[in-house]
């Protein structure tokens, strides 16, 4: 597989994590996909390990996202840009924290943001139960798993 190629599988990835914070848009359904097509394309057992991996983590995720809370963010007073706060925030702290950082990185970014906007501390902390409740644990659990399957997929590009 040539690097435009991986560029391309790279930017679907992307896409797809981004969709995972923008409701409507399928998001770990085009991670997936992605590694889908990489496997295709380059046939090999890390490939296929990855692709395999992908999918059972990804069928666990929508089964512990059926057992949350349906989402209600809009409800709750979420915002687009409190989705980027919690994405930048995931996805910092999966890299400095190496894979289980996503999870207090997500949640740091939704306190930062309620933090600038309402400015009070008891505030904040109220705001981000709320949304975590309203489900955030929902979009928590699929941007992890989407996570996951991105950091494997760089994994075995970069090493495999």
């Amino acid at each position: 597989m040539g690097v435009g190629e991986l560029l391309l599988v790279g930017v679907v990835v992307l896409l797809g994590l981004c969709g995972v914070l923008v409701p409507g848009v399928p998001g770990s359904w085009l991670v997936w996909a992605a590694v889908l097509w990489w496997a295709l394309k380059d046939p090999q057992p890390v490939s296929w390990g990855v692709l395999v991996g992908a999918t059972v983590v990804l069928f666990l995720s929508q089964v512990v996202r059926w057992a949350l809370p349906p989402r209600r963010l809009r409800a709750s007073g979420a915002t687009p840009r409190m989705g980027v706060y919690a994405g930048v925030g995931a996805l910092l702290g999966f890299v400095l924290i190496p894979v289980l950082g996503a999870i207090p990185g997500f949640m740091a970014g939704i306190y930062l943001h309620e933090r600038i906007r309402l400015g009070r501390h008891g505030e904040a902390m109220a705001s981000l139960r709320t949304a975590m409740r309203s489900g955030g644990s929902s979009v928590l659990t699929e941007l992890f798993t989407c996570l996951l399957i991105a950091g494997a997929w760089l994994g075995a590009v970069i090493w495999g």
